[in-house]
């Protein structure tokens, strides 16, 4: 297995596990939205609500970190880090990662495996209320989303090491981003000549690019970059 399709296979599990966790948000919606009828209209509150918005919301949350991870979305303090050249950031990074966020996983991974194991021995329920809901399922998301979290930091430094030996950054799986709704609003205009939309998109594509600092790649891993030029030197475009 090459490097690239090492990447792109653990791109593609934290992709597929991040977008099928995204559906969460509309069952919390439902939920929501039933129990503020029945709350204030029929004057029927549901007692373990509470508890089942929390689990759905903390499921979503945690599943979807190594997402947010392989798409580069973590917040991070840029105003120095942009500004270095793609070796430096990768040495930085690397560093990092070793000392805090190897650590950090693997502690949440040891103790979530022995929160879920506890929960499901004593068959633990919901304190919060009355015949609260079961928590052992919801316990066990901890150490999956660790053990996700922690497959994806594998492959952040593997794109760390192979930065520091070509100089850039190896492509990563493209997703949905703000530029594609930007180009679909600019296309059904009628209101916009040919080369205003193509200074629009090309605008907001250097805006993106610059928020992401490193690149997505082509449609694909290993496909054909339409960024510039990200070991520092030119600012080539195609």
């Amino acid at each position: 297995m090459t490097v690239e399709r090492f990447l792109q296979t653990i791109d593609s599990i934290s992709t597929c596990v991040g977008k099928a966790a995204a559906w969460l948000i509309i069952a919390l919606m439902t939920v929501v939205c039933i129990e503020v009828f029945k709350r204030y209209l029929l004057n029927a509150p549901t007692a373990w609500i509470f508890d089942l918005n929390n689990m759905l919301y903390g499921s979503l949350f945690m599943l979807c970190g190594a997402y947010a991870l392989a798409q580069n979305a973590h917040v991070r303090g840029d105003f120095l880090y942009s500004s270095m050249r793609p070796r430096t950031q990768a040495t930085l990074d690397l560093v990092l990662y070793f000392v805090f966020f190897f650590p950090g996983i693997g502690a949440l991974l040891y103790a979530g495996i022995e929160y879920a194991g506890d929960s499901w021995r004593i068959g633990e329920h919901s304190n919060v209320t009355a015949d609260g809901p079961p928590v052992y399922p919801f316990k066990t998301v901890i150490p999956i989303a660790g053990a996700l979290v922690l497959l994806q930091g594998i492959a952040e430094v593997t794109r760390c090491i192979v930065c520091l030996r070509t100089g850039a950054w190896p492509a990563r799986l493209k997703d949905v981003s703000e530029i594609d709704v930007v180009e679909e609003q600019l296309a059904l205009s009628e209101h916009v000549d040919e080369e205003t939309r193509r200074n629009a998109i090309a605008n907001a594509q250097r805006i993106e690019e610059a928020a992401r600092q490193r690149g997505l790649g082509g449609d694909r891993m290993g496909g054909d970059r339409t960024g510039g030029d990200r070991t520092g030197g030119g600012d080539n475009k195609t």
